[in-house]
């Protein structure tokens, strides 16, 4: 990745928090696939591939967050400005004249639910 990712100091934050927990949930799949192997040395059981590709899909994660957060740049907070771009809160009038507030995070950030929108996608994804 030679590009900079954008975060937000919470999501920084967050994604380091996350990183934490697939840390810890990559120990623990370790420990449970020595413990099935230790358990059946005659040939691997269907829950010894499964736990197995489980890691898998962490380890791709954890290198994933890795990446992204060794590459990335702490956004500040912009003051009153013209355009928008990452670490912006819009104003969007939706329907009648009620408002929404969104903000614009990185996609990594993003989560609409919470009103979190991604500077590459109008949807957030």
């Amino acid at each position: 990745m030679s590009n900079k990712t954008l975060l937000t100091k919470s999501g920084y934050q967050e994604l380091s928090a996350q990183l934490d927990q697939l840390k810890a949930k990559q120990d623990q799949l370790i420990t449970d696939i020595e413990g099935v192997s230790d358990a059946d040395e005659q040939g691997e059981n269907a829950l010894s591939v499964q736990l197995k590709e489980q890691l898998e899909m962490v380890v791709n994660k954890i290198e994933e967050l890795e990446e992204a957060l060794l590459n990335s740049d702490i956004i500040s907070r912009p003051g009153k400005s013209t355009s928008v771009e990452v670490g912006s809160k819009v104003k969007v009038r939706m329907s009648g004249a009620r408002e929404k507030e969104f903000h614009i995070v990185s996609q990594l950030e993003a989560d609409p639910v919470q009103s979190k929108i991604s500077d590459q996608s109008p949807l957030g994804l």
